[in-house]
């Protein structure tokens, strides 16, 4: 039974502030403790258009007494909200304001009628891969969360000279990329940057990451799908002194020749999806949306 959630949004805009009071109603009407993301919540009463959240508690940090975790937005907004669930095993669910995503599945326009089913509790859970970083040196660089749901990508900064990428699985060398950068995704990310890049698509259900090359010059340099069990030794050089690495969408400059390691984490990120939704027939729209966009 659902008794306590918790809502975070990064920010707010006129034609989103309806779907935030249908989701407060619901919850209301079912009695249910709602606690909402200190930013969040200094953003909307700095809007002054939502008078009910006032009364609401607010946090910086959860923790197991939570049993959902609410997100306004979009894809965006669900890899935000990572840093709050950590290990915690709270299940997100991501109603989506902006662009057909594959994470935030609740329709806007379906809100009322999928927040009573979830809290039915007609739901799946689909549990995704996490990866986590570590580098020999400049640990601090990553700040207090090395992990990531989508990918971690290591690129170039501040030149347009290409950067060599050595590579290595389980210490076992792999090859040396020439180009703009790499790109290690999950197969939550698969659909993400990587494809963008040429890599592809993989089920959440599939036990591997990705290596995706990013405009490499090597002609032969492939995307490669690997076993999510190996882990993964990056060293990168190149004309520059730094070089970029983002988890998701945060970012941080580290030194050339840094050794960065690259892993999957021994936790786990829950979703929630309803029984009339699955990555499937989210995939399906999403092709379908993109064709419609091009006509």
């Amino acid at each position: 039974m659902v008794k306590h959630v918790a809502i975070f949004g990064q920010s707010f805009y006129p034609e989103t502030e309806k779907y935030l009071l249908q989701l407060l109603d619901v919850l209301n009407e079912h009695r249910i403790d709602v606690v909402i993301e200190q930013d969040y919540f200094r953003l909307l009463k700095k809007e002054k258009s939502i008078p009910e959240i006032k009364s609401l508690k607010t946090f910086v940090s959860l923790d197991k007494t939570i049993d959902l975790f609410f997100t306004i937005g979009g894809d965006g907004t669900i890899l935000s909200a990572v840093k709050f669930v950590k290990d915690l095993n709270i299940p997100i669910i991501g109603i989506n304001t902006g662009r057909l995503g594959f994470l935030a599945t609740v329709p806007k326009n379906e809100i009322k009628k999928s927040i009573e089913e979830i809290l039915d509790g007609k739901y799946t859970v689909s549990e995704r891969s996490i990866l986590e970083v570590s580098c020999e040196s400049q640990e601090g660089a990553l700040h207090s969360f090395p992990f990531a749901l989508n990918d971690i990508a290591v690129s170039r900064k501040e030149t347009t000279s290409m950067i060599t990428i050595e590579t290595w699985l389980n210490d076992e060398f792999l090859n040396a990329y020439w180009s703009d950068g790499i790109i290690i995704s999950t197969p939550t990310g698969s659909t993400g940057y990587s494809l963008s890049c040429g890599g592809p698509i993989i089920t959440p259900q599939t036990k591997s990451f990705v290596i995706t090359p990013i405009a490499p010059h090597n002609l032969n340099a492939r995307p490669l799908v690997i076993p999510d069990d190996l882990e993964i030794k990056l060293k990168i050089s190149g004309r520059e002194d730094q070089y970029l690495i983002a988890l998701d969408s945060r970012l941080a400059s580290l030194d050339k020749d840094t050794i960065v390691r690259i892993k999957k984490a021994d936790f786990k990120i829950k979703l929630v999806w309803l029984f009339s939704d699955s990555f499937i027939t989210t995939l399906r729209k999403k092709l379908l949306w993109g064709q419609d966009k091009r006509n």
